[in-house]
């Protein structure tokens, strides 16, 4: 449960959310992105407010989550992983597969196109999954504890992606509870605790 929580992302910009497990920071995700209901209060995406509309009409104007567990498509090869998200916002078969090309390309993973999804490490199957998720053009990313179960050295490989995406001109939002991976990526982050925020701020 949260109380009285404040949230803002500009467009290009990494903001933490951050906290211990139980804080309420995935509750907070799934408010922004529609998954539960909020009791008091707005959801605003670039002025417009979004909290009465469904999950998939948010994701058109712009969201995009990243969830904790994996969400690939195990039975899918990484191409087929991104084809099928393609599939369902772009009518053109010839733009697909230009766009499935460069998302391949942009996330250094062209090489395991064929590949099956579930034959991917740690590091490599993140990357199909924001590759996927920025297949739907999003204009925000939400980024759930995106380093939860990721061996040392996939870590950094992450945090290229994170600078990556505001490189982009792409929003995201991080939780984290073990700051140290997210603190170098963040221009602002929030502390929350108990559903509340304690405090917020620029960092350094």
């Amino acid at each position: 449960v949260v109380s009285g929580v404040t949230l803002g992302v500009r467009a290009g910009e990494a903001v933490g959310l951050l906290g211990p497990n139980g804080a309420g920071k995935t509750t907070c995700f799934y408010m922004v992105t529609g998954l539960v209901p909020v009791d008091e209060g707005t959801i605003e995406i670039d002025g417009f407010d979004v909290t009465s509309m469904p999950m998939y009409r948010r994701a058109r104007l712009g969201i995009g989550y990243l969830p904790q567990e994996a969400s690939i498509f195990r039975g899918l090869s990484v191409e087929q992983n991104i084809r099928a998200v393609l599939e369902m916002v772009e009518k053109s078969r010839k733009a697909r597969e230009r766009s499935l090309d460069e998302l391949l390309e942009e996330f250094h993973i062209s090489h395991l196109r064929k590949a099956p999804s579930l034959s991917l490490s740690g590091g490599e199957r993140r990357r199909l999954e924001i590759a996927r998720a920025l297949a739907t053009r999003p204009a925000y990313m939400l980024l759930d504890e995106p380093f939860a179960g990721i061996d040392p050295i996939a870590v950094a490989d992450i945090q290229q992606l994170v600078r990556h995406l505001t490189a982009r001109g792409i929003g995201v939002l991080i939780t984290d509870h073990n700051v140290r991976e997210t603190l170098g990526l963040i221009d602002r982050a929030y502390i929350i605790h108990a559903g509340q925020v304690l405090t917020h701020g620029r960092r350094g």
